[in-house]
């Protein structure tokens, strides 16, 4: 596993850095920072972050969202704009990883923090801070219409993407800046300094056509968190996760990423280190819920729009537009991604009234969702597959779990049968620490589709040597109850999710601690009634031993009141 990692590893790291602004002779004024991906080193290259931007801006932040603006000139932002990029080292271990840092204390932001004894470090030191100028901001128009379709209904005053947490505080104006320059991104040019590494380096960055990377695909996001707040210890952090889901050129992935990393680039494995994205906005939330997914921006347009403006600019930026990392494909030849997990194709959406969910395909007319997405037996559900987007299938639930039943089941006969679909096979067996993937309609999945999730399988719980919860540690929210637990290496079916984790003194919600119920709780009884017709299996999941009723009641059955906050 580690192996396959390893070249897209070095080229993110190869690639990162850390860009910061601040203003001429004001040191009283701040800095700010993002996180970078360099492009070309000769010359010096750079695309990171429109954000940090905004209080230089000549016209104030709302000039970025006048109709039709797609990138502004350098000369937008004011003359005391001073900006500095900083990478690792060129020297490389031999297995990839960047050895940094200098003996002492790493940078002068880190100075106040005196370690006790002084933190020493082995390996060569980063590269000094580099002066480079401001070419042009640019920002991609379809990027902006899916963001706007996604986020700015009636529910947008939901949502929120402040790089701060929640209960730090921001500025009304602050919050409203950030939130207009988060499709903006900056091409820079270093002045000096990257052109004597350019043969040191690999092979040139190349980019992944849009459209290419299917849901599921494992993807290495690589950024500095706090940005160049003590790069020696941060400097391209890099994070594991899949494509989660897409909308045109906004991509979403559950790799974590912290404030900071905004402007950083998210890798391919295959086509290895291939630029696929740049981080738009770290974290982001819905009412209480910490959403943990983040949203990217499509490296292809971005870079599709700076050729563009460069050719508009001025003759002497013509000849930059060049030197930008081509897109995979024609001529290069060099393979895309696999289509997407097969699968993943098993979740479908159910919606019963207002209320909708998810569920998974167990036969071709039979669909297994939770209780209460489809509480009511003989009750008409509707159910619409992941492809096409247009199918919609009628259906009853035949069957409903008790409220007082542990198990928050409810199987749905459908009128006719489901085409294309690729039945899951069942698992027999689990293996904690396994990877593992959710697939559901959580957040935007009536929008564009199932999200898929990955992470591992963190606990089996089991009664008397028999399996009756599933605990993961992909990122689960409301909508994707009912959906598939998949073994991501053997594409198994392991369960049905049911829920994800509430603090109940706060009211949080916590997408990376779930629950699903074991396949083999089902298995038999859906067998039975796929076979014969008969009920009887599936109603012996409201008379389960009081045991497994306190398991999923989430607590050890003590005298007095626990203090877990589940």
């Amino acid at each position: 596993m580690r192996r396959q990692w390893e070249p897209a590893m070095r080229v993110a790291e190869q690639a990162g850095c850390v860009v910061s602004a601040s203003r001429a002779g004001q040191p009283e004024a701040g800095l700010w920072s993002c996180s970078g991906v360099i492009l070309s080193r000769s010359p010096g290259l750079v695309l990171c972050h429109g954000g940090i931007f905004t209080p230089f801006l000549r016209a104030g932040s709302r000039v970025l969202t006048e109709a039709g603006a797609s990138f502004l000139p350098g000369d937008s932002c004011g003359d005391d704009l001073r900006l500095h990029v900083q990478w690792g080292p060129t020297a490389a271990s031999p297995l990839g990883r960047v050895e940094r840092g200098r003996p002492g204390l790493c940078t002068p932001q880190c100075a106040g923090l005196e370690p006790s004894p002084p933190a020493r470090h082995r390996g060569p030191p980063l590269e000094p801070p580099h002066p480079a100028e401001l070419l042009l901001l640019l920002s991609c128009p379809d990027f902006r219409a899916h963001f706007a379709s996604l986020f700015g209904s009636e529910a947008a005053e939901q949502w929120r993407f402040a790089s701060a947490a929640r209960e730090e505080e921001v500025s009304e104006d602050e919050e409203e800046d950030q939130l207009r320059a988060l499709s903006w991104f900056a091409l820079l040019r270093v002045r000096h300094g990257l052109e004597e590494e350019a043969d040191l380096r690999g092979p040139a960055l190349a980019v992944v056509p849009l459209g290419t990377v299917p849901k599921g695909t494992p993807l290495l996001a690589c950024g500095s968190p706090f940005g160049s707040f003590c790069p020696d210890i941060f400097l391209n952090t890099l994070s594991r996760g899949v494509l989660s889901n897409t909308a045109g050129p906004l991509l979403l992935t559950d790799a974590r990423c912290l404030p900071g990393t905004e402007g950083g680039g998210v890798f391919a494995v295959r086509p290895a280190g291939a630029l696929v994205a740049l981080v738009a906005a770290p974290l982001c939330w819905k009412a209480h819920e910490w959403v943990g997914l983040t949203l990217l921006c499509a490296a292809a347009p971005l870079l599709r729009a700076a050729r563009d403006a460069l050719r508009s600019l001025h003759p002497n930026t013509t000849s930059l537009a060049a030197l930008l990392p081509p897109e995979l494909g024609a001529p290069w030849a060099l393979p895309l991604q696999d289509p997407g997990p097969l699968w993943a194709a098993a979740a479908v959406l159910v919606e019963y009234g207002t209320v909708w969910g998810s569920g998974v395909v167990v036969a071709p007319r039979l669909v297994v969702t939770c209780r209460h997405v489809a509480p009511r037996e003989m009750a008409r559900v509707l159910v619409r597959p992941t492809t096409p987007k247009s199918a919609k299938i009628w259906g009853h639930v035949v069957f409903a779990t008790r409220e007082t039943s542990p198990y928050d089941i409810a199987v749905v006969s459908l009128e006719k049968e489901l085409e294309g679909v690729h039945m899951p096979v069942p698992t027999e067996h689990f293996h904690e620490g396994e990877t593992v993937s959710v697939v559901g309609f959580g957040v935007f999945g009536q929008a564009c589709g199932p999200s898929v999730t990955s992470g591992i399988l963190s606990a089996v719980v089991q009664v008397d040597d028999t399996p009756v919860m599933l605990q993961t540690t992909c990122a689960v929210h409301g909508g994707s109850s009912g959906g598939p637990l998949f073994s991501t290496s053997s594409g198994d079916l392991l369960g049905i999710v049911a829920s994800n984790t509430r603090d109940n003194n706060t009211g949080a919600t916590y997408p990376h601690l779930n629950f699903s119920i074991p396949i083999t709780v089902l298995q038999p009884a859906l067998q039975r009634y796929s076979q014969t017709g008969d009920l009887g299996g599936l109603r012996e999941l409201d008379h389960v031993a009081e045991p497994v009723r306190v398991v999923w009641r989430l607590q050890r059955p003590l005298a007095e009141t626990p203090r877990s906050k589940l």
